[in-house]
C-alpha cells in the first residue's frame, strides 16, 4: 500500500491515503500481474476502457469530460514508462472532482 501512495505523491503532495486504499481494493487481483497493474496510455483501446469502466461505471462521469480527464492524465504522467493503474485511476478521479465519491 505504500508503494502505491508514494507513486501517487509524485503528482499530488497531498493524496489522500484513503482514497487511493480504495482504488487499491477495487482494483484488487490485477494489481498482481505486471501487465494489468499498468496503463498504457499510447494505447486508444486501453484510454477507452479507462473512460468506460473507470470514469463511467465507477465514478459516473462520461462523455466528452471523461475522455478529457484520461487525456489530461495521459500527458501529465507521459514521462512515466511505468504508469501504475492506481496512480492514474487516482490522478483521473481527483480531475473529475470525484475522489469524495470513491
Amino acid at each position: 500500500m505504500t508503494d502505491y501512495l508514494a507513486d501517487v505523491k509524485k503528482y499530488d503532495a497531498a493524496a489522500d491515503e484513503a482514497a487511493v486504499q480504495k482504488i487499491v481494493r477495487h482494483l484488487g487481483i490485477a494489481l498482481r500481474n505486471r501487465d494489468s497493474a499498468l496503463v498504457s496510455a499510447t494505447d486508444k483501446t486501453e484510454l477507452d476502457r479507462v473512460v468506460e469502466k473507470w470514469a463511467g461505471k465507477k465514478l459516473g462521469v462520461t462523455g466528452e469530460p471523461a475522455e478529457k480527464a484520461v487525456a489530461t492524465v495521459a500527458s501529465l504522467m507521459a514521462a512515466d514508462r511505468s504508469k501504475s493503474r492506481v496512480t492514474f485511476y487516482y490522478l483521473v478521479a481527483k480531475e473529475l472532482g470525484k475522489l469524495g465519491d470513491l
